[in-house]
């Protein structure tokens, strides 16, 4: 495997000064966490931002972190006391936090933020540029650094870049409140995979690309000018035996005396032995619900009082963003809370709610899993959620009960949970209640097959699916870039043009001499395109054909005055230089009257269409509609022509924005194949740019130029990247300065 070049806000280990000393200890957080097993087995490099700010670290200090970080394969990334505030404080977890969490009203947006958000990934890239090489691979993690991989790109435009987002990406209807939106959007689009934890996040990101960029986005991936972008789901993992073997290890040890956990709710009574568990342990973060928890397990006592004394809740609450006004309020809150429920229905021999603030040790950790009969894990908006599989991994005796909210993203993955909705306060009491009673073969068959499908799909897994995504991307990229036409390749067209006497160019209209319009019939060609069609026409070696998929009308109005040949609605007019227009065969229209009602339908639900009615074809045009509503308007409408197509003999042809439906066998390559076999033809150029145009390139010889105006998957041999680069090459050829 190539050297893997990771990079994150922060270090997998972070310095710390102690009596001018340098420290160097484990990070606390979930990506440190997950990928601490992956990345030391790998030859990879992690860049990211130590935890010491510059004005804490001298720099002969520097020389000495720098040695002692080696050793971890690590890369310090420093920023300044105001750059950390700005950014991490400021744009990071007041701006993009609350709102990819959907907390908008919690949302603060601030130019001055923004400005350093920018600077901060600025000085991400340029220390990435000091130490990466183009055959590296570049794993960029999270929403602190969305600018970061078209930053890269602009200074290594073939070099490998995955970028994963551990939060939650929002719909576009929430995403779209951010000024900065644009700018985020097109650092994204400079990786080549773009990963996320759930298809739904995944959907929302290609959604907003559609509707925001105006790219052309299919299933899985994004079309952009110069490469193609792959976008998909993969459920991080965790590595799955440190915990099951921790647990075993702590299991062991406790044999014959009384365990840690048990001594920590303080249970003084012969009773309290048989005490349930319930285990809440989250960072103090508003994403993770623990007001409502709170609330719930309050609602649980009141409904249900004969638990009362027989169930206590550890709440593990970690310190996180102390500085920030919404979590110092939260902090506040919770206390609050816990306080009144203990007081209304604590005991003398029992509190209702164990309370710690702060982080703990990752065996006191496991220890609180293993021995915990409930897990109580209710965000009521998160990315993932890695505590659930943990306590998962961590049963080792197949007992215990996650309750998980339907708002987490492992919620996919752990379907035989109780899943629940965080916010809904009788549920939460009522699945209490049933995880208390359920029975204990029920709760081995399900966690035995979350256990099962969690020791699968480990870190390590995850890690390596997303690693083999990114390389077959890049593996696609390189065939197309393979099309590309090079200034060498445009000199043998060139030479080979100049060497032969019959010559016949057969060029596409829309998108590729002229760029694609919301106002098509406003699309006549400008002075610079006559002139070339002028230049070409009058050279008698050349027998040029526009073929276009408007109507014949249109096309004699525009082009009548050209010695060229025209071919209207996809083959089914043809036309030849001082010719009538003729049919490729006798066609029927009367279809027409069955099928046009059904696209005036969809137009009247989908705002911005249009029915375009031609002689022989019927045309559905979504260009100018929300590109979202339009792109599912017609899937929806291909759905429902499809059972009355085959019967009338009809195809449906799919183009850009728009849905075409006509005769079938009817198309671009069987309206030429006359042209190419009647003459004694030394060179065939052939240029278009969409799904309509293969049945062209098919049909041409070998020897043949067809050139394709975009980058996709194509039968065209080469490929150009829009309208500009394909008059050029026209000009070349007419010789046109």
């Amino acid at each position: 495997m190539k050297r893997l070049i990771i990079v994150s806000n922060r270090l997998p280990v972070s310095i710390k000064k102690r009596h001018n000393s340098i420290k160097v200890e484990p990070s606390v957080g979930g990506l440190a966490t997950g990928m601490k097993s992956f990345y030391k087995t790998h030859d990879s490099l992690w860049f990211g931002w130590p935890g010491i700010h510059t004005g804490q670290i001298s720099p002969k200090e520097r020389t000495e972190v720098a040695t002692k970080l080696e050793d971890e394969k690590c890369k310090p990334v420093y920023l300044s006391r105001h750059d950390l505030n700005q950014y991490y404080y400021g744009f990071a977890n007041k701006t993009l936090w609350p709102l990819f969490h959907y907390f908008t009203q919690y949302t603060t947006y601030r130019e001055d933020y923004w400005r350093s958000y920018n600077k901060v990934n600025q000085i991400f890239a340029r220390e990435l540029l000091k130490e990466i090489r183009e055959d590296d691979i570049v794993w960029i993690h999270d929403y602190h650094l969305f600018l970061l991989p078209q930053l890269i790109r602009e200074k290594f435009p073939h070099i490998a870049i995955g970028f994963f987002l551990h939060i939650p990406f929002p719909s576009y209807e929430v995403f779209r409140l951010l000024p900065w939106r644009n700018q985020l959007m097109k650092g994204l689009l400079g990786a080549d995979l773009l990963g996320f934890h759930t298809y739904d996040y995944q959907r929302h990101f290609i959604s907003t690309v559609r509707r925001l960029l105006g790219k052309e986005t299919y299933f899985n991936g994004i079309l952009t000018d110069h490469r193609e972008i792959k976008v998909d789901s993969f459920p991080m993992g965790i590595d799955y035996k440190r915990f099951e073997q921790k647990a075993k290890d702590i299991r062991e040890s406790n044999v014959g005396r009384r365990s840690r956990i048990k001594t920590m709710v303080d249970t003084t009574t012969e009773k309290d032995s048989k005490l349930k568990l319930i285990l809440s342990m989250d960072r103090l973060d508003y994403s993770k619900g623990i007001p409502q928890r709170l609330e719930s397990f309050e609602y649980f006592l009141e409904k249900y009082p004969m638990y009362r004394e027989k169930v206590s809740m550890i709440l593990l609450a970690v310190p996180s963003r102390t500085t920030v006004d919404h979590y110092m309020n939260l902090k506040r809150y919770v206390d609050e809370l816990i306080g009144r429920i203990n007081g209304k229905y604590g005991t003398i021999n029992w509190t209702p709610i164990k309370y710690f603030y702060r982080s703990l040790p990752f065996d006191q950790i496991v220890e609180l899993y293993l021995y915990s009969d409930i897990a109580l894990v209710t965000p009521v908006r998160d990315g993932m959620n890695l505590i659930a599989k943990e306590f998962m991994a961590s049963k080792i005796d197949n007992r215990g009960v996650l309750i998980l909210s339907e708002m987490a993203g492992s919620a996919q993955e752990l379907g035989e949970a109780l899943i629940v909705n965080p916010n809904d306060k009788n549920d939460m009491a009522d699945s209490i209640k049933e995880a208390l009673t359920m029975p204990e073969m029920e709760q081995e068959e399900n966690n035995t097959r979350m256990q099962h499908r969690l020791k699968r799909y480990d870190v390590e897994r995850w890690a390596n699916d997303f690693m083999n995504s990114l390389n077959e991307i890049k593996e696609e990229q390189s065939q197309l870039l393979s099309k590309h036409i090079t200034p060498t390749i445009i000199e043998r067209i060139a030479q080979d043009y100049a060497k032969a006497k019959n010559r016949l160019l057969l060029l596409d209209y829309d998108g590729t001499l002229i760029p694609f319009s919301k106002e098509p019939y406003r699309a006549g060609p400008d002075k610079e395109l006559r002139n070339i069609l002028k230049s070409l026409t009058e050279e008698d070696k050349n027998a040029l054909t526009l073929i276009s998929g408007r109507d014949k009308e249109t096309l004699s109005g525009w082009f009548n005055k050209f010695n060229l040949s025209l071919i209207a609605e996809h083959g089914v007019w043809l036309k030849d230089p001082g010719n009538h227009w003729k049919m490729i065969e006798p066609i029927r229209n009367d279809w027409k009257e069955d099928i046009l009602p059904i696209l005036e339908k969809f137009t009247d639900r989908t705002p911005g269409s249009f029915v375009e009615e031609k002689n022989y074809s019927l045309v559905w045009h979504y260009r100018k509609s929300d590109p979202e509503l339009g792109s599912l308007r017609a899937l929806e409408l291909k759905d429902e022509l499809i059972s009355i197509t085959v019967n009338l003999n009809l195809e449906i042809l799919e183009g850009n924005r728009m849905l075409e439906i006509k005769t079938a066998g009817i198309n671009k390559g069987r309206a030429i194949r006359k042209k190419i076999e009647s003459k004694d033809l030394d060179f065939i150029l052939a240029v278009g740019d969409d799904w309509t145009d293969e049945f062209l390139y098919e049909v041409l010889p070998d020897s043949a130029y067809s050139i394709n105006v975009g980058f996709r998957s194509t039968d065209a041999r080469y490929c150009l990247e829009n309208v500009k680069d394909v008059r050029s090459l026209l000009k070349k050829l007419a010789n046109i300065d």
